[in-house]
């Protein structure tokens, strides 16, 4: 299995030519290859996870390809017309060659004034979990890798460190990153990585088109 990050937080994980796309958000600029997508999670419904235009593009060239996402994403994409599997924490699904195990059920507080809206996250495989904007540990799992918020309004770096020194990693690489300039980055980067070096795993940096083999 092979897990490409792509702009912000939207992800490829690939067995094969099989393909399953993470929360193609606004910020994506594009894939560079849209053949064999089997499957697309959405973790919640904001913008920069989710973006109608780039869920229909992939499913314009993959018509078969599933949809699945909490149900706050149903009720924001019922007027586009895309049909989405409502999953939430406990469920279990596999999707093509991809067995997925779904946890938590809201997105981390950004303000009192916000509502909280569902998330949800996604274990691929049993080996490579991604939270969406929550900080829920996959409890009872052992987290071959990680993908790891690195700045958005809802986060505090301590949080974040916390978060990872919880999950305990045996590699991460940062994700939810474009809301950080480059310095930010390389002060967040430096605190992540100490937190995944404390449970003795490794963390490697991602730009855009860069991978990662399990």
């Amino acid at each position: 299995m092979n897990v490409t990050k792509y702009e912000h937080s939207a992800m490829v994980v690939s067995k094969g030519s099989d393909r399953l796309v993470i929360d193609p958000g606004s910020f994506l600029a594009t894939l560079p290859d849209t053949s064999g997508i089997v499957g697309i999670v959405i973790t919640h419904e904001h913008a920069d996870h989710f973006s109608v235009d780039r869920v229909t593009d992939l499913l314009e060239a993959n018509p078969d390809a599933r949809v699945l996402a909490p149900q706050g994403v149903a009720d924001a994409a019922a007027a586009s017309g895309i049909d989405v599997e409502v999953v939430k924490a406990g469920d279990e699904v596999e999707v093509g060659p991809f067995p997925l195990r779904f946890f938590g059920e809201t997105h981390n507080v950004i303000h009192s004034s916000i509502p909280v809206i569902d998330n949800v996250g996604v274990l691929v495989d049993d080996e490579f979990y991604y939270g969406g904007d929550s900080y829920t540990v996959p409890e009872g799992v052992e987290v071959e890798l990680l993908a790891a918020p690195l700045g958005a309004p809802w986060l505090k770096i301590g949080e974040a460190m916390d978060y990872v020194l919880a999950v305990k990693p045996r590699r991460a690489f940062p994700v939810h990153d474009m809301t950080l300039s480059v310095a930010g980055k390389k002060l967040h980067n430096d605190r992540l990585q100490w937190a995944t070096e404390q449970g003795g795993g490794a963390y490697s940096v991602l730009e855009p088109g860069e991978s990662i083999d399990l």
